[in-house]
C-alpha cells in the first residue's frame, strides 16, 4: 500500500484508537501485591477484546500460574513471510496521590494533544500500537504474528518462567517490543540495549526495643544510623556506584544533552549531576543504585529514642551484558562489608531482571529503520535505556536467531512514566502506529 494511503487510513483510525486508549487507561490494572486483582483481570479481558475487535479472532487469555494472564494469539504467516511476535504489557505502576498528580490518574483527560493518566504511555500506548496495526490490516497482516501482551511486567515477576516452560510461545523470526519510545517526540530512535536490575532488602537490628537517646545514645548503636551509613557507602565521592566487580563501559553513540536531561528529570535549579562519564553512559551502560524503600519511624511523632530496627530496599541497575547473579552477590557482599562498628546485618536477595543488547545490522532492524525514516522523514538514531524489560533476555535465549525491534510511542522527556501526570502525545502515537504498520508491510514485501 502506498505510504500516503496508509498514512490517511491511520489518521482516520485515530479517533477510535484514542477512545480505546482512554477506556483502557481508566482501568487501574496495578498488578503489585496488595492491590485488588479485579482491575488487572478486567484490563486483560479488555485487551483481548480489543484485539478480537481488530480482527484477531483467537485472541485469548493464557493462565500464568501464580500470576496474571497474558493475552495471546497466533496469525499464520503467508507463504514465505516471517513471523513476528508483538509484545507490550497492560499492567501499570501504582499512582499514589503523594506523587503529586494534578489530575486523577484513572480519570484520563486530553490536554494540548496529550492523554493524561496512569498507563496512558507505559504501556497501554504499546498495546494500542499493536491493536491499531492489526486494525489497519483487518486482522490479516502481511506477515505471521504471535501476540504476547504481559500482565505483570511492572512488578518484576515477569513472564520469563512461564515462557521458558512453554518455549513455543517465543518461536518467531522477530520480536517487536512496544515498550519504549523516542527521547523526543518526532525524532525517531531504535532502542538497542537495556540495563538489567537486581534488588535486595537490608535489615539492621541493634536493640530489643526503643530506648531513651539521652540515657543510652553514644554507646549503643542506633539501627537507623547504621543503615544510613551502609546506604551512603553504596556511592563513592563522585556519585559513581562503589560496589566492586560490576560491569561498566562507555556508550559509543550520541550523548544526551545536559539541558534536555535536566528538564526531563525535573532537577531543581543548581542541583549537580552525580557520577562520571557521559550522561548516556551513566544512564545506559554503567550501573546505578537507588534506595527505593525505607522502613523507619516517621518524622511526624518522632521521639528522642534509639531506633532498634530499620530496613531498606536497594535497587541496582546493571549494564547490558552483566551477570545478574554475580552482580547481586557483589551488591550483597558490599552491603555486609559496609556495616560500621562490626554490626551484623541481614540481606535478603530480591528479584533479578535480565539486561538486553540487540544486534543492529540484520534485515529486521533494517526494515524498522526504513519504516521510521519514511514516517518521520529523518534519519534514525540508536539509543539505549536505563530501564529494564526482564522478559527480553528470556526471549533472546529461546530464539537466539530472531532479531529485536524495541520502540514505542512513549517519549523520554514528557511521558513521565512511573511519575505523576503520566501522559501520551497522541500525535506521536499516530506516527508510531503508522511506522509499525509500514514495518510489517516492508517485511511482507521482502518475503514476496
Amino acid at each position: 500500500m502506498p505510504l500516503a494511503d496508509l498514512r490517511e487510513r491511520t489518521a482516520a483510525l485515530m479517533p477510535e484508537v484514542i477512545a480505546d486508549l482512554t477506556a483502557l487507561t481508566r482501568i487501574p490494572s496495578i498488578a503489585f501485591p496488595g492491590f485488588p486483582s479485579e482491575p488487572v483481570l478486567a484490563a486483560a479481558e479488555a485487551t483481548a477484546a480489543l484485539f478480537r475487535d481488530a480482527g484477531v479472532a483467537d485472541a485469548q487469555l493464557l493462565d500464568v500460574p501464580g500470576g496474571y494472564p497474558a493475552v495471546y494469539a497466533e496469525i499464520p504467516a503467508p507463504a514465505g513471510a516471517p513471523t513476528v511476535l508483538l509484545y507490550a504489557h497492560y499492567d501499570i505502576q501504582p499512582a499514589p496521590p503523594e506523587q503529586g498528580w494534578t489530575t486523577d490518574p484513572f480519570a484520563p483527560v486530553i490536554k494540548d494533544g496529550r492523554l493524561y493518566g496512569r498507563g496512558a504511555a507505559d504501556d497501554k500506548s504499546g498495546v494500542m500500537m499493536h491493536v491499531a496495526a492489526m486494525r489497519l490490516f483487518g486482522g490479516k497482516p502481511p506477515v505471521g504474528v504471535r501476540l504476547l501482551i504481559e500482565g505483570e511486567e511492572e512488578t518484576g515477576a515477569g513472564l520469563g518462567p512461564f515462557v521458558e516452560a512453554n518455549p513455543h510461545l517465543a518461536r518467531c523470526d522477530a520480536f517487536v517490543i512496544a515498550d519504549g519510545g523516542n527521547s523526543v517526540a518526532g525524532e525517531p530512535e531504535l532502542n538497542v540495549a537495556l540495563r538489567g536490575i537486581v534488588t535486595c532488602t537490608v535489615t539492621v537490628r541493634t536493640l530489643g526495643s526503643m530506648v531513651h537517646s539521652g540515657g543510652y545514645g553514644g554507646a549503643a548503636p542506633d539501627a537507623l544510623m547504621v543503615l544510613a551509613t551502609i546506604v551512603s557507602r553504596l556511592l563513592d565521592d563522585k556519585g559513581d556506584v562503589a560496589v566492586p566487580g560490576l560491569t561498566a563501559y562507555d556508550w559509543d553513540g550520541n550523548d544526551i544533552p545536559e539541558d534536555r536531561y535536566r528538564a526531563a528529570a525535573g532537577l531543581l535549579p543548581g542541583m549537580p549531576l552525580i557520577g562520571t562519564g557521559s550522561i548516556a553512559s551513566r544512564l545506559w551502560t554503567k550501573p546505578s543504585v537507588t534506595g527505593i524503600g525505607l522502613d523507619a519511624p516517621a518524622v511526624a511523632g518522632a521521639s528522642n529514642s534509639l531506633i532498634p530496627e530499620a530496613k531498606a530496599k536497594i535497587s541496582l541497575r546493571v549494564a547490558p551484558g552483566s551477570d545478574l547473579v554475580a552482580s547481586q552477590n557483589a551488591l550483597i557482599d558490599h552491603i555486609k562489608a559496609s556495616a560500621p562498628w562490626g554490626v551484623a546485618v541481614e540481606v535478603e536477595p530480591g528479584e533479578r531482571g535480565n539486561s538486553f543488547k540487540a544486534p543492529t545490522d540484520g534485515p529486521i532492524a533494517g526494515a524498522a529503520r526504513a519504516a521510521l525514516r519514511e514516517v518521520f522523514g529523518q534519519e534514525v538514531d540508536a539509543k539505549a535505556s536505563g530501564g529494564s524489560i526482564p522478559l527480553l533476555g528470556t526471549l533472546q535465549s529461546l530464539a537466539p536467531t530472531a532479531e529485536f525491534v524495541v520502540w514505542g510511542a512513549q517519549e523520554g522527556e514528557h511521558s513521565r512514566a512511573h511519575g505523576p501526570d503520566e501522559s501520551q502525545d497522541l500525535t506521536e502515537l499516530e506516527r508510531m502506529i503508522l511506522a509499525e504498520a509500514r514495518f510489517l508491510e516492508l517485511l511482507g514485501e521482502r518475503a514476496g
